[in-house]
């Protein structure tokens, strides 16, 4: 007998497991490992979520057309070349679907975000990893092997998990030199930690080229990751692609409340803006003085290296784990001697750092 069968790929899918949340026999847990927002949602967009009960057997508003008319305020956009998703991956996921398949390459950074081979070989697609230079994405490298098959370019800026970017001038370049048929997607899911004045979040390239799109989302600085929402910024002829595509209620109402909500609560966005530049900073800093390597330079986490032997990542990630502290280690990464650290409250931190000098001094 003749059972169905899976399409091509899919069974070649290491599941993504996400960052843990409990340790046995341990009471407080703090966790670290998921760059969750550090102070949790604005207010306003809790109450927002909490008003939404009252009309849950209601559908949703299916175009979302309240929060795209609030993005582009926001953020000086076209709001018709807004789509919004359940989470920017299935953004990314609908990208895929309408622009690879069997045959195709899909290309990616070595340490880019793992959800990226995982939609390629979803659609039978081939993923391709470009090796990085020292953490960086090779604007050289990923120009030379985009060939003809090559369909799609997924570009974490800043990246996840080694908190590096690419400066607007690079972005630029690489779009110039990629083959047109490429649509090279900026994943710009951290762009509101980064301050610097050489950074682009892609949005205005978006408008000036037919072949760019840009995915953010609200899981991290609007701290809404259990809501799952998402947005993209494409060319019109894309975002008519993806709305085909996607469900018709694919936002929920009270992630679209709250989203909507917490997009309008500046004040609040500023104030863990700040906070986060703050703790990032003095993280880094003690965790220099211990004598570890941090690539980092943006985002609301660290990428910490420890040594090959000895108190290794491994080990250091066990310590941490027996004293309740939650990080990631990033052997999935290809970075086994690393773990990731999420910038959490000022208690949180310093007991990390705590943990770490009690552990190394041993």
């Amino acid at each position: 007998m003749s059972l169905p069968k899976p399409k091509p790929g899919i069974l070649d899918i290491s599941v993504y497991v996400g960052g843990e949340s409990e340790v046995p026999g341990v009471d407080r847990v703090i966790k670290l490992a998921s760059n969750e927002g550090a102070l949790g949602p604005s207010t306003k967009a809790m109450e927002a979520y909490i008003q939404e009960t009252e009309t849950l057997h209601r559908y949703p508003e299916g175009s979302a057309k309240k929060l795209r008319d609030a993005l582009a305020n926001a953020y000086g956009l076209d709001a018709s070349r807004i789509v919004c998703g359940s989470g920017s991956d299935e953004l990314l996921d609908m990208l895929t679907r309408a622009y690879a398949g069997v045959g195709d390459e899909v290309m990616h950074t070595e340490h880019g975000f793992l959800m990226y081979p995982i939609s390629a070989k979803g659609v039978g697609a081939t993923p391709i990893a470009v090796p990085e230079n020292n953490l960086y994405a090779d604007v050289d490298a990923l120009i030379k092997r985009a060939g003809k098959n090559t369909k799609i370019l997924f570009l974490a800026n800043p990246n996840n998990p080694t908190g590096t970017y690419l400066p607007d001038s690079e972005i630029r370049r690489l779009r110039e030199g990629l083959p047109q048929h490429v649509l090279l997607v900026i994943d710009a899911a951290y762009a509101e930690y980064v301050s610097c004045t050489d950074y682009s979040s892609g949005s205005k390239l978006v408008d000036e080229c037919d072949n760019v799109v840009m995915t953010r989302t609200f899981s991290k600085i609007f701290a809404l990751g259990g809501l799952r929402l998402g947005w993209a910024y494409c060319p019109s002829a894309v975002a008519d692609v993806i709305n085909r595509l996607r469900g018709p209620f694919n936002v929920t109402s009270p992630a679209l409340a709250a989203g909507l909500a917490a997009l309008n609560d500046v004040a609040f966005t500023d104030e863990v803006r700040n906070y986060t530049e703050k703790w990032f900073d003095w993280t880094k800093q003690q965790m220099i003085i211990l004598g570890l390597e941090v690539p980092s330079q943006v985002g609301n986490f660290l990428l910490v290296r420890f040594p090959p032997t000895g108190k290794s990542a491994k080990v250091t990630n066990e310590f941490l784990k027996s004293r309740g502290l939650i990080v990631r280690g990033m052997d999935s990464y290809g970075l086994p001697d690393c773990l990731r650290i999420t910038i959490g409250r000022e208690d949180e931190m310093r007991a990390l750092v705590d943990s770490l000098k009690e552990f190394l001094d041993q």
